[in-house]
């Protein structure tokens, strides 16, 4: 079996080792309740768990390039399209600015148009009206 010891590691490599599970979850614990959920998703997404560390990684950057805040409003705005969010939709919508607007927009979208789909006709279009 391979064993590593952590004093012949590079001393970039040195600060993964204690990079596992709990250390996201608990990271993602403290910064907001949609990393959270999101850091979930990602970690229960891949078959294997470093590959979803990679992406939780990937979060972790995000946040210091952008902030907590920013990240929490973006993993919100992705977990109202999908309850599987991806580092690249959240990468998008933080590159796009979509954190930065109010989140009640598809409501007025469903009060203008009646519906949560905007493109709904309803049987009114079709000359008919069935009750």
């Amino acid at each position: 079996q391979a064993n590593t010891n952590p004093d012949h590691m590079p001393d970039k490599h040195k600060q993964f080792i204690n990079f596992n599970r709990e250390y996201v979850l608990d990271w993602a614990d403290s910064a907001g309740m949609h990393i959270l959920t999101t850091v979930r998703s990602i970690l229960s997404s891949y078959k294997t768990e470093k590959q979803g560390l990679k992406s939780c990684l990937g979060l972790m950057k995000l946040a210091d390039k952008h902030s907590i805040e920013r990240l929490e409003n973006a993993c919100e705005r992705a977990l109202t399209y999908t309850p599987r969010p991806t580092l690249k939709s959240i990468q998008m919508i933080l590159k796009t600015g979509q954190d930065k607007l109010p989140t009640n927009e598809s409501s007025d979208t469903e009060e203008k148009t009646g519906s949560s789909f905007g493109f709904t006709r309803g049987a009114a279009y079709y000359g008919g009206e069935r009750k």
